[in-house]
């Protein structure tokens, strides 16, 4: 059975997608939003990112997805490192983290929101 070249591009993407947001819930959303759950301040500052996100997206007039949320965490993380950022080596002081973990703690909490990822034995942010 032969499949179009345009589907084979699609499932590749969307396990692409499905991978980076996995190794985002690894990295930080599994700590991150346990912590979340634990701190009110901490969960308020992670729905006010999660607003922010969506709105970025436009996820007021469209359905996001994890190719969306994936694209997003990508960038952020990409200027991010282009303007001198480095990933924690310890574990991450979730009283205070900065906005760039908190933004990528919200995505996680917008890609848990979809159903998507599961945790799974990939490398750290």
């Amino acid at each position: 059975m032969r499949v179009p070249f345009n589907r084979v591009e699609a499932r590749s993407a969307a396990r692409s997608a499905r991978a980076t947001l996995a190794l985002l819930s690894t990295s930080v959303g599994v700590e991150g939003l346990a912590a979340a759950a634990a701190r009110p301040g901490l969960l308020a500052l992670v729905d006010q990112h999660a607003a922010a996100v969506r709105e970025s997206l436009d996820g007021d007039r469209r359905s996001l997805s994890a190719a969306a949320l994936a694209g997003y965490a990508e960038g952020i993380r990409a200027a991010a490192l282009e303007h001198g950022w480095e990933p924690a080596a310890a574990p991450v002081d979730w009283s205070e983290p900065d906005w760039l973990l908190t933004r990528l703690l919200a995505v996680c909490a917008l890609a848990r929101s979809l159903g998507t990822p599961a945790p799974g034995p990939l490398p750290s942010v």
